[in-house]
């Protein structure tokens, strides 16, 4: 593939690994169309020196895989599952089945239960206010009744959207949970401070930047900036968002009556697609000074030379994430969609030109790719726009959405491309290059300088289920630019 020397040359820095950052665990999500066993993904984990790992259900797989091997796991229940778990029988099947059925010795080794993922999330509009707590009260009382509760937590990991400081003092010292829900979340912080469990926030800088075109870039990233942000109250100036987010928190756990509850970081990360800022280049700066000042324990100003708990998003691409948030949303792994490294990678933190050791033995489907038949009649073009937006329905486009990797090609290209990632998708069967015969076959790699025509992996999972229907609507902005571009035809 076009970017396979690169990969090459990347592997060969990783032969002499390095210890990881003290704290440091991986997120690794599953909502991808093919994904890599398991079995794969753990050794990944195991060369790299990752002692921690964050996973967002609870599914056997995973779970079977990590067994033995002494990888902190932070095992966890889906928004959709919180209303049953406000029932203690149900909550303590749930304890019984996914935690105790796996402590034993040589099983795995569960350190936090993360009770829903950002279930307060203002787009949410209040779904899960009602059933968070008595899910989070149920979970971590049967873990005690099992007799696992000294050594296993229920947390709740939150998006930074739970707190914030005034529109007229937005400062870091003025952090206060959100006004409408400032009673349940001091509720919240007071339980997990008396269960002894942690604070779980998701910062993301990144999203600082996505969509606000006046933020100062440099503030995103760790490497100094122009215009800091200083806190008069504290007389802290703030040269980064990281920082000044997470002691926001800090400010409104204070506030709350908890000010030295321990906080992790659940997700922290960077992606590499779907947006302008969105590229390995900027992923690869902030991770480097990200893991630097982890390494170095420096904390953040108003909790100074601590480690910090983190655990970084995400280890692997997802291709069937929802694309709601942005086009980003599936381009956030250090990883590519086969476990092999984007960019060079440290995490170590002592800034060498290294990076992740990528995942081994990793099997792929025949060199064949699907395109664009140039050679279609030219009445068969009319219908062209219509077959690019079905293909970006059952398949990933957002690469070729504004500011992408793929974005600078020609309208062939954009078909070409399409075509490809739907016929990857159903594991490249014959009639998956069709589109009315504006498609074909070849063994001629597309790819180009910046674009990467993807060829899928060889699982054993069922192409049927993939194929009863589409695993996320493409946006109807990403079918406009296509159809756009298509009428260049």
């Amino acid at each position: 593939m076009a970017d396979s020397r690169l990969l090459a040359a990347m592997l060969l820095l990783a032969v002499v690994r390095f210890p990881a950052a003290e704290a440091l665990g991986v997120n690794w999500g599953t909502m991808a169309s093919h994904q890599l066993p398991p079995s794969t993904v753990v050794r990944m984990l195991q060369d790299n020196g990752i002692k921690k790992v964050k996973l967002f259900d609870a599914d056997s797989g995973p779970l079977g895989a990590l067994a033995g091997t002494g990888i902190e796991v932070m095992v966890a229940i889906p928004n959709v599952m919180l209303d049953v778990m406000t029932d203690y029988d149900t909550a303590r099947e749930w304890v019984h089945k996914n935690v105790s059925a796996y402590n034993f010795n040589g099983g795995v080794n569960i350190k936090y239960v993360a009770v829903g993922n950002e279930p307060f999330l203002s787009s949410l509009n209040g779904t899960f206010l009602n059933v968070t707590f008595p899910a989070l009260q149920n979970i971590q009382r049967a873990l005690n009744d099992a007799g696992l509760g000294d050594t296993i937590k229920a947390t709740v990991p939150l998006n930074a959207d739970v707190y914030e400081s005034p529109v007229d003092t937005p400062v870091p010292s003025a952090g206060r949970f959100r006004a409408e829900i400032s009673g349940l979340m001091t509720e919240i912080v007071q339980f997990l401070n008396q269960s002894g469990a942690p604070f779980t926030v998701n910062i993301y800088p990144y999203l600082s930047l996505y969509g606000h075109d006046d933020f100062p870039l440099d503030f995103a990233f760790f490497d100094g900036t122009s215009s800091p942000v200083v806190d008069k109250a504290t007389g802290i100036s703030y040269t980064n968002v990281f920082d000044a987010n997470f002691d926001t928190l800090v400010s409104a756990l204070a506030a709350a009556g908890v000010g030295g509850l321990p906080v992790v970081v659940g997700e922290v990360g960077w992606p590499t697609d779907g947006d302008k800022h969105a590229t390995a280049a900027y992923a690869q700066r902030f991770y480097a000074g990200l893991l630097k000042k982890l390494a170095a324990n420096a904390g953040t100003p108003l909790r100074a030379n601590q480690y910090v708990e983190v655990y970084l998003f995400s280890l692997i691409d997802e291709d069937v994430k929802s694309v709601a948030p942005g086009n980003f949303e599936r381009h956030w792994g250090m990883t590519r969609y086969d476990g092999q490294p984007k960019y060079y990678m440290d995490l170590s933190g002592q800034g060498r030109n290294t990076a992740l050791t990528g995942a081994r033995g990793v099997e792929y489907l025949p060199r064949a790719w699907c395109v664009l038949n140039t050679n279609s009649p030219p009445e068969n073009m009319s219908r062209l726009g219509d077959n690019v937006g079905y293909a970006c329905t059952y398949a990933d486009c957002t690469s070729l959405s504004y500011g992408s990797t793929c974005n600078g090609m020609d309208a062939a290209g954009n078909a070409s491309y399409a075509f490809n990632a739907y016929f990857q998708v159903f594991d490249q069967d014959e009639e998956a290059c069709g589109f009315e015969g504006l498609a074909v076959r070849t063994r001629l790699d597309p790819s180009t300088g910046t674009c990467n025509f993807s060829i899928q992996l060889e699982t054993t999972s069922a192409a049927a289920g993939r194929r009863r229907g589409p695993a996320v609507a493409v946006t109807a902005v990403l079918v406009a630019v296509l159809a756009a571009m298509l009428t260049l035809f």
